[in-house]
C-alpha cells in the first residue's frame, strides 16, 4: 500500500490506498526505469491490474535468429546469423545464514535451448559441468535473492545446409562483442568486424552496415543509457548518434590516451569507464605476478601473451577526456570475453576486497579437471592498489565467487507453494524461478 498525503485546512491527513489503483500512466512510467527482464517480470507479478497495464517484453528468443544476407568475403553457403542472450545473475545466500561461505554466487545462463540450459564461466565461454549431485533442482528467488548484473549478447554465423533442421553446429562469428538496442518497432545491432570496423545492424536490413571507415580498429562496444558508446584501440571514444531513417553519426566524446594495447568499456555506478589492458609476452620476473616462474610453467599459455597491469578511467564528457581512476574503493570491475560489469563488495558477501579487477585471460587456464570446471579459470585478479596479479584461486574469496556452488545452495529448501512461479531459466534437471502471486505471462 502507498500513503497519499492530502492537506485540508492547514492539517495533513494519510489516506491508505491501493498499490493495484495506480494510475496506468503512473505504471507505465516507473516500468521505463526498470533496466533488467528480472525486475520487469517481478513488477508486472505484483497485482493483476499492473499486469494488464504492461504488455509482456518480446522474450529474447525472438531475436535468437534472424536472416542477414552475407557480405563480401563470407562464403555463398552462409545464410546468416543467430543471436543469443546470456544473462549473469547474482544469487545471495538466505538471511539466515550463518555460515562461514556465506557469500553469494556468480552465474552465466545460456537460455539458447530452453529444454538444455547451461552453466557458463560468467567471464568466458568455459561450461561448467556436470552439476554436483546435491545441487538443488529449484532455485526459489522467495528464498534465495537473485539480482540480474548483466546480460551477454554473442553473435554467431550459421552455415546454411538444405537439410538441416537445426543450427546448433554453428560456429562463432568473427564478430564477438554485440551491444543491443531494442526499440519499439525492432532493434539495433552495433558490433566490431573482424578487421575492426564498427559496423550496425536494423531490424529490416538486409545487411551489415559499416558505421566508422577509420583506419583504426575498434576495441569495445557498449550500451549506457540507451545510447551506444564505443572505444577505438587508442582510448578514443564515440558515441554512436542514431535517427530513423539517416546513417549513423560518430561524435567524439573523448580523445585518445593510448597506452595499453585493448581498451574495454564497462558501466560502474552510473559512471562511463574504459578499462586499458596491457600486454606482454615472456616469462618477466618484474611484471606483478606474485609467484614462482616454477608455478607458472603449469599453466597452459605460459609463453603466451599476457596481461601485466591496468589502467582504469572515467569518462568526462563535458571536456570530452577520459580522467584517470587510481581507486575503486568498494567496486570490483569485471573484465570478460563477451561482457563487461561491476559490483559491490558489500553486495557478494564474499569476504573480498574491493578496488580490483578480475579478467578472462588464457594465461590463467589449466587442464587439470577440477569437479568439471577448469582448475585456474582462466581468470586472473589485479589488484588496483598495488599493482599485483595473480591467478583467481590464489586469492582467497573470489575464486569462491564462481565455483563451486556454496554450500548453502546445496543445502535442501523447502518450496513455499503458495505462491506461483514464474520459470525464468531451466537448467536440464534445474530450473531458475521468480516467485510471486500472481503468474507473470
Amino acid at each position: 500500500m502507498y500513503k497519499s498525503l492530502i492537506t485540508i485546512h492547514q492539517s495533513t491527513v494519510t489516506v491508505m490506498a491501493e498499490w493495484s489503483q495506480l494510475p496506468r500512466e503512473l505504471v507505465e512510467l516507473i516500468s521505463k526505469h526498470l533496466s533488467t527482464e528480472t525486475d520487469f517480470l517481478r513488477f508486472r507479478s505484483v497485482c493483476s491490474s499492473w499486469r494488464s497495464s504492461l504488455p509482456p517484453k518480446p522474450y529474447p528468443s525472438s531475436l535468437s535468429r534472424f536472416p542477414i544476407l552475407p557480405n563480401d568475403g563470407i562464403a555463398e553457403n552462409s545464410w546468416g546469423f543467430k543471436l543469443s542472450k546470456s544473462p549473469l545473475y547474482l544469487i545471495r545466500p538466505p538471511n539466515q545464514t550463518t555460515s562461514s561461505d556465506n557469500h553469494g554466487w556468480i552465474i552465466k545462463l545460456d537460455r539458447e535451448n530452453p529444454q538444455r540450459m547451461r552453466l557458463f564461466n560468467p567471464l568466458s565461454r568455459s561450461q561448467c559441468k556436470p552439476l554436483p549431485s546435491d545441487f538443488p533442482k529449484i532455485l526459489d528467488s522467495s528464498q534465495y535473492p537473485i539480482r540480474e548484473l548483466c546480460h551477454e549478447y554473442t553473435l554467431q554465423f550459421i552455415k546454411y545446409r538444405p537439410r538441416a533442421n537445426s543450427i546448433a553446429d554453428a560456429g562463432n562469428l568473427y564478430m564477438e562483442k554485440v551491444a543491443v538496442r531494442m526499440e519499439k518497432k525492432g532493434f539495433v545491432l552495433l558490433t566490431i568486424h573482424v578487421s575492426g570496423k564498427l559496423v550496425m545492424f536494423r531490424s529490416g536490413d538486409t545487411k551489415w552496415s559499416i558505421v566508422d571507415e577509420s583506419s583504426l580498429p575498434y576495441d569495445d562496444v557498449i550500451m549506457k543509457d540507451g545510447n551506444f558508446y564505443a572505444v577505438d584501440n587508442t582510448g578514443k571514444g564515440v558515441l554512436v548518434k542514431l535517427s530513423p531513417g539517416t546513417a549513423p553519426e560518430l561524435e567524439v566524446v573523448a580523445h585518445s590516451v593510448f597506452g595499453g594495447d585493448k581498451k574495454f568499456l564497462v558501466e560502474s555506478c552510473g559512471d562511463l569507464l574504459m578499462v586499458d589492458k596491457y600486454l606482454s609476452i615472456g616469462p618477466e620476473d618484474d611484471l606483478g605476478y606474485n609467484e614462482t616462474v616454477e608455478f607458472y610453467e603449469e599453466f597452459d599459455c605460459y609463453m603466451s601473451e599476457r596481461t601485466v597491469k591496468f589502467k582504469v578511467y572515467k569518462l568526462d564528457g563535458d571536456m570530452q577526456r577520459w580522467v584517470e581512476v587510481n581507486c575503486l574503493e568498494d567496486r570490483m570491475l569485471f573484465v570478460g570475453d563477451n561482457c563487461t560489469f561491476s559490483a559491490l563488495v558489500s553486495d557478494l558477501d564474499s569476504g573480498c576486497k574491493g578496488n580490483c579487477i578480475l579478467f578472462s585471460d588464457q594465461f590463467f587456464c589449466s587442464t587439470e579437471d577440477d569437479g568439471g570446471f577448469w582448475k585456474h579459470h582462466g581468470i586472473g585478479v589485479f589488484s588496483l592498489e598495488n599493482g599485483s596479479i595473480c591467478p583467481i584461486n590464489c586469492c582467497r574469496g573470489y575464486a569462491e565467487l564462481f565455483w563451486p556452488p556454496p554450500p548453502w545452495i546445496c543445502s535442501p529448501r523447502p518450496i513455499d507453494v503458495s505462491g506461483v512461479f514464474v520459470i525464468v531459466s531451466g537448467l536440464n534437471d534445474f530450473t531458475l524461478l521468480i516467485c510471486s502471486k500472481i503468474l507473470c505471462i
